[in-house]
């Protein structure tokens, strides 16, 4: 089951995952610049950097997107590099449609054989269950996972998310509405592969929904680049349950801050540009796991 996977990637390595975010204009000369090709080769030499090092990769699809086919090719690729070096690959599409075309997203991503294979997808609740429906039914055939949003890291979240229904916030309440499917998607651990995004710039909210959900992932963006350190990112983290010394119970994103690291821009060959990508991946995921380590 994908929980079962993803544990055991933050238990061997630690709870970094690495966001492979290829931003308009900053592909490095190096791989290719802003073209498909760029994206493709840069992608990859991000996987490169990051084995042994992290054991979890969660690529951007809009914007491999805004290259066409020629981009999504070179997201597909990326991936199945991803999954042939043994990572976990949350891909990060944020899908949210009713019926047939739900199903086109599962089928996609989730589904045996799935053109753009991954363990996990990212999916927007707002339309309603009956758009979680396909992607969770597909998830429990396959052993993958489905990522909801509940409480995003990004300035406007509040506007809809944080607003008062009957006592709680929308996002508490949409958490609730997901325990039947959480129960459906727990794998051996006792963690559930249906997993929530809490951003990592609410600490507060992070707290409450591990109240709401004791048995989901988590899925924390907003760590490094978006100003939060590893302290209010793993918040909503728990003790281990296999009886380590660290906490657990999600991963934490971070793209910029390690994919973009000072002097990787002008890296004048692939062997320099790999050390310093490296090296970033290397001080988030120490400082990431000596905060799970606390006590």
């Amino acid at each position: 089951m994908f929980a079962d996977r993803l544990i055991a990637a933050t238990r061997a390595h630690g709870p970094l995952c690495v966001g492979i975010d290829p931003h308009a204009g900053r592909i490095p000369d190096l791989f290719g610049g802003d073209t498909p090709e760029g994206l493709e080769n840069w992608g990859i030499g991000v996987v490169n950097a990051a084995i042994g090092k992290a054991g979890i990769v969660k690529p951007q699809v809009g914007l491999f997107e805004r290259h066409g086919w020629q981009g999504m090719k070179a997201l597909a690729t990326v991936s199945a590099a991803a999954k042939e070096a043994g990572m976990v690959v949350l891909m990060d599409a944020k899908r949210g449609d009713i019926g047939s075309t739900a199903e086109g997203y599962a089928a996609a991503y989730l589904a045996k054989n799935a053109p753009f294979e991954c363990d996990a997808l990212t999916v927007n609740p707002y339309m309603g269950l009956d758009t979680l429906e396909p992607h969770v039914r597909v998830a429990a055939e396959t052993g993958k996972g489905v990522i909801v949003l509940a409480r995003t890291s990004n300035p406007g979240s509040a506007d809809y998310q944080a607003r008062d229904m009957q006592g709680a916030p929308l996002f508490a309440r949409v958490v609730e509405s997901l325990a039947p499917m959480i129960e459906r998607l727990k794998g051996d651990t006792g963690w559930s592969g249906l997993m929530l995004v809490t951003g990592a710039t609410g600490p507060d909210e992070a707290r409450q929904l591990r109240t709401l959900a004791p048995d989901a992932l988590f899925l924390v963006p907003g760590y490094g680049a978006q100003g939060a350190g590893a302290a209010e990112a793993m918040v909503g983290f728990a003790p281990a349950r296999n009886g380590g010394n660290r906490r657990e119970g999600g991963c934490v994103n971070a793209s910029r801050s390690i994919t973009f690291p000072k002097g990787a821009s002008n890296a004048n060959s692939l062997d320099v540009w790999s050390e310093i990508v490296a090296t970033a991946i290397d001080q988030a995921q120490d400082d990431l796991n000596q905060t799970s380590s606390a006590r």
